[in-house]
């Protein structure tokens, strides 16, 4: 916790300079603004090594996993992941914590002065300001620079080859699995999601990849060929040899690029972990390329402190409550699968709230299976689909007798734990809050879950 009133005041000052920025969920195919940024910065992000990481789903998990992984191995790390559920300070890392406010402080202070030139420059030329997340990226690698980190682990906001971290040249690509999402501004098929996502492989890299549809792995591996990078393939070069649920997790035996780690807990529910888990250690194993098979006990440390905040995240018991922040039908998928495998309740409550722009059907006919009855509810984003709407679409799924609603997410808490106690089976029943990033943010607050 900041217990400066001074820092405090001023750090309210700096999120509210950013949040009146252009919002990081509109793109503009350009790289111009943040490389004029960075370059007047003496390009902070070319101070260290770079594992850059993509995909759709999976992302923070498995740059997560990474930087765990790393931070076992000794090295200094910074990680940059968006978006935050609580504090905009998780998004960027120091050694597996958040950043401190006077240190993100006096970052600001040093890139100010060069924030002001790019955006006069770019009003004279008839552009726009930089954006929300054009600022949070250079924060973080202005901030990573000073460290400075041995190694910096930086996820995509959206994208990929139009992404403000692709001024960054990665040694590792790591592309997680690709569905449909963000379609007005990726495209609307796999295959031109995939070429945005493909453009962070950089001539000479190492690209790792975790499975995909046929389309869009072809189009990866010619990104691959086009640029003379190497490619390592889930399911060929590495992947998941066998996995078993644990209490608290679950325990893997890791087919590596170099070697297999067998006896590797993961506190992380779900098979899509495991293979989030294969394609970190790959990633590791290739960054740290030619150094043979790694210390299979600093590898199961690594993995034994990793942590992913909103994923099948337990925040409460008596009853169960648990958060998850999938938000399209790919995640919502992977979210009912998981659950089935690891967890036996005999009734689930689903407490569901999304955006506006995502596909609302997709994501509760896929969340349908696996819930008992929903209580649709808002997050707290000017951009969220309102509850009425959203209860219309849920009936169509679940029919009208399991469909509640409840605009204000403490009403919509309230009514799904008294649901568990109404089902006559508390102790085997839960809550499932999902379908959105903010929404997950906002009950973790609710409970008093830390950044």
């Amino acid at each position: 916790m900041i217990s400066d009133a001074v820092d405090e005041a001023r750090l309210a000052g700096l999120w509210a300079e950013l949040e009146a920025r252009w919002p990081e969920n509109i793109i503009e195919p350009t790289l111009a603004r943040i490389a004029a940024l960075t370059d007047l910065l003496g390009t902070p992000q070319a101070a260290y090594p770079v594992i850059h990481v993509t995909g759709t789903n999976g992302k923070s998990s498995t740059a997560r996993m990474i930087e765990s992984l790393l931070r076992s191995y000794g090295l200094r790390t910074g990680l940059f992941t968006s978006p935050h559920l609580v504090d905009a300070r998780e998004r960027i890392c120091f050694d597996g914590e958040p950043v401190a406010a006077d240190r993100l402080l006096a970052t600001w202070e040093e890139l100010a002065p060069y924030v002001a030139v790019v955006d006069a420059n770019s009003a004279r030329d008839g552009g726009v300001p930089l954006s929300y997340f054009e600022v949070m990226t250079a924060l973080a690698f202005a901030a990573f620079a000073d460290a400075p980190v041995d190694v910096a682990v930086v996820e995509v906001g959206l994208g990929g080859g139009w992404d403000s971290t692709n001024v960054a040249d990665g040694v590792v690509a790591v592309i997680t699995p690709i569905g449909l999402d963000h379609r007005d501004y990726l495209g609307d098929t796999i295959e031109l999601i995939a070429a945005e996502k493909a453009g962070i492989i950089k001539p000479g890299s190492i690209a790792v990849v975790a499975e995909q549809e046929l389309a869009a792995a072809e189009v990866i591996l010619r990104r691959t060929v086009e640029v003379d990078a190497v490619v390592a393939r889930e399911g060929l070069e590495f992947g998941v040899a066998a996995r078993g649920v644990a209490v608290g997790g679950q325990v893997l035996s890791l087919r590596g690029l170099n070697a297999t780690y067998d006896e590797v807990f993961l506190p992380l529910f779900g098979e899509h972990q495991a293979r989030n888990a294969a394609l970190a250690l790959a990633a590791v194993e290739a960054f740290l390329g030619g150094v043979g098979p790694l210390d299979a006990d600093v590898v199961r440390a690594g993995f034994a402190t990793a942590t992913s905040p909103g994923r099948l995240e337990v925040v409460r018991r008596s009853p169960t409550v648990i958060v998850d922040a999938a938000h399209n039908p790919h995640g919502a998928v992977a979210l009912a699968r998981a659950i089935d495998d690891s967890f036996d309740f005999t009734s689930l409550v689903g407490v569901v709230g999304v955006l506006a722009d995502k596909d609302a059907l997709g994501i509760l006919t896929a969340l349908e299976t696996c819930l008992h009855s929903i209580v649709v509810t808002q997050p707290s984003s000017p951009r969220a689909l309102d509850a009425d709407t959203l209860g219309a679409i849920a009936e169509e799924v679940f029919g009208v007798d399991r469909v509640f609603v409840e605009p204000d997410l403490t009403d919509a808490l309230d009514r799904a734990i008294a649901l568990t106690e109404e089902s006559g089976e508390y102790g085997g029943a839960g809550v499932l809050v999902t379908g959105s990033v903010v929404l997950v943010g906002d009950a973790r607050r609710l409970l008093g879950r830390p950044a």
